[in-house]
């Protein structure tokens, strides 16, 4: 992952980029909503942010900035509200927002318009060891009565911990729950104030890494899932596949560790103009070497990934360029 120093060099980066573009000729401002800075949305929306200011500054008069926010949910709310216009969300809290489900119930956002599969957000249940009797996700259970942070309240990631815990028959209305960003859950767990987090994002994330370094890898665990446990959390929306964090990813982390994780996603609303979906799309993928740079999650992203798992319909800027590239689009992304 990015260092603190480079990190800070692309925000100053950024922030020139517009700086020198804004002259004469009236340039386009457009924000892209992210998450909490201790997850992986956050660094990775500032490096989409920023090269696309970087690339498209000069010739298009577009500039690009990246804001942290408490993730998908409020992500969707203020793209509603024009307070911004593109957003890095869970597949999961896509399919509830197109659908009308859950939170969206009677309420579907039939303006969300999907750019890209990013990367994999990988489900991060992080507790202490007197916790981890079994390392298996059902140790959940042990945290009855046990303080506990689910994430945000308006984060995408407290609704999917819910969601997965209600698969699995675990009941956090019984924890005593927390609702803390990342670093302040990382902070909270490192202070003995909370038994355990939940922060998924790609791996690694920055939460957990500080955690592992601060209180070493055998007073913590990151929980497996079993594929009858996989089976149980997609009982309500089958979005997660099996996914293997690997041994030393985290500082102190000695063996694999067999999680789950469902796709992230870059989505805009419909009325966005079309040429900056389209030039942004083909700005994100003629430089995924930077991005690769900024974060290793998204070393994992390719063009032919680009449309894997999209729970709402292309945007027509990112389509035409999908198309251009000779992409096969299923109908279902497709509106006329």
């Amino acid at each position: 992952m990015i260092s603190g120093t480079w990190f800070k060099r692309l925000l100053a980066t950024s922030a020139a980029a517009a700086v020198l573009s804004s002259g004469a000729l009236a340039e386009q401002k457009y924000i892209i909503a992210t998450a909490s800075t201790g997850g992986t949305f956050y660094p990775v929306g500032v490096g989409i942010a920023t090269i696309a200011s970087l690339k498209l500054a000069k010739d298009h008069k577009m500039t690009f900035s990246a804001i942290s926010s408490a993730g998908s949910g409020e992500n969707i709310d203020m793209m509603d509200k024009g307070e911004v216009n593109f957003s890095i969300i869970q597949g999961l809290f896509g399919s509830m927002a197109w659908q009308g489900k859950a939170t969206y119930e009677g309420r579907a956002k039939k303006n969300l318009r999907s750019v890209t599969m990013l990367w994999q957000n990988v489900e991060h249940f992080t507790v202490t060891s007197d916790i981890a009797k079994t390392g298996n996700i059902m140790d959940l259970k042990n945290l009855y009565g046990q303080p506990f942070s689910i994430s945000e309240r308006n984060s995408g990631s407290r609704v999917s911990g819910e969601v997965i815990m209600d698969g699995l028959g675990i009941d956090y209305t019984k924890m005593n729950i927390q609702y803390l960003g990342y670093t302040p859950s990382a902070t909270a767990m490192q202070d003995r104030k909370i038994k355990g987090m939940n922060t998924p994002a790609g791996d690694p994330v920055s939460a957990v890494t500080n955690t592992f370094a601060s209180m070493g890898g055998d007073k913590i665990r990151v929980l497996d899932f079993t594929a009858e446990d996989v089976e149980k959390a997609n009982s309500a929306y089958p979005v997660w596949v099996p996914y293997t964090i690997k041994a030393g990813t985290y500082p102190g982390q000695k063996q694999d560790i067999n999680t789950i994780a469902q796709p992230n996603l870059l989505v805009v609303t419909e009325d966005t103009p079309e040429e900056v979906v389209y030039l942004l799309t083909k700005t994100i993928y003629e430089n995924l070497p930077f991005l690769n740079s900024v974060h290793q999650a998204t070393k994992s992203m390719a063009l032919e990934k680009a449309i894997g798992g999209l729970p709402a319909p292309l945007h027509k800027g990112a389509l035409r360029y999908y198309q251009e590239q000779g992409l096969t689009i299923p109908e279902r992304l497709i509106l006329n």
